[in-house]
């Protein structure tokens, strides 16, 4: 039998390992199956206006940006989501009742702030449930949407919210104010290529607060509304 020459076989080699790495970086980068997987199309990361923007407030503090959130949102003729956690509220009922009352959407994010994921369907049930029954009775609305806090959630957690009659909602796009604490950075992430159907997150922030009025401009000069996540996708005006 005619032997390879040793620079076959290290053609043949450098071939081989050449493979296995293309086979391992395929395996490592293919998207990781949640055991959410299963009702992601329950979920909304995204609404269908055309030129609808939603800016959702995630609330468990910040009470005096709250109460300035909303008058910038008047001067501005916007609407605006406030997911609000029911431990903040239970405290603050005066402001839950001011954001109703200027006809701003509210939905609950939960009562303490728990890891949605880590709780079975009936933790999920109570603890959604639980919110969602308060602030009903504080603002006197109907309650129709639920964002997980730390956008974490399972199985159990959207269709606990569904038997309540929840909608699950996420965002399209993170401001993560909570984070990195720069005006600038928090108008660039909310304007910057937005289009109609997007999803805000934004927390009642100092440096969130400042930059909300470039923010509701940049919409206005680019026939953009600002309005309620329920408008946004499709479950109309309360």
């Amino acid at each position: 039998m005619k032997r390879l020459s040793s620079r076959a076989v290290a053609a043949i080699t450098n071939a081989a390992l050449a493979l296995v790495l293309a086979v391992v970086g395929a395996v490592c980068f293919l998207p990781a199956v949640s055991e959410a997987s299963g009702v992601r199309d329950k979920v909304y990361y995204r609404g269908s206006s055309e030129d609808g923007v939603s800016l959702m407030f995630n609330v468990y503090w910040g009470t005096e940006q709250v109460y300035g959130i909303l008058d910038v949102l008047d001067e501005y003729g916007a609407k605006a989501t406030f997911f609000l956690g029911g431990c903040w509220a239970d405290d603050n009922t005066d402001c839950v009742k001011e954001i109703a009352r200027r006809g701003h959407e509210i939905g609950t994010h939960g009562y303490f702030h728990r890891e949605h994921d880590k709780l079975d369907f009936s933790q999920n049930l109570e603890e959604i449930e639980r919110s969602a029954r308060f602030l009903h009775l504080a603002a006197e609305r109907e309650i129709r949407l639920f964002a997980p806090p730390s956008g974490a959630f399972s199985d159990d957690t959207v269709n606990a919210a569904e038997q309540l009659g929840l909608k699950t909602v996420m965002w399209s796009r993170d401001t993560v104010d909570w984070r990195d604490k720069d005006r600038e950075l928090c108008l660039r992430r909310a304007t910057e290529d937005v289009k109609g159907g997007e999803l805000i997150l934004m927390h009642p922030m100092e440096h969130t607060l400042a930059a909300l009025p470039a923010v509701l401009q940049y919409y206005r000069e680019n026939s953009l509304r600002a309005v309620t996540v329920g408008e946004n996708i499709g479950l109309g005006a309360e």
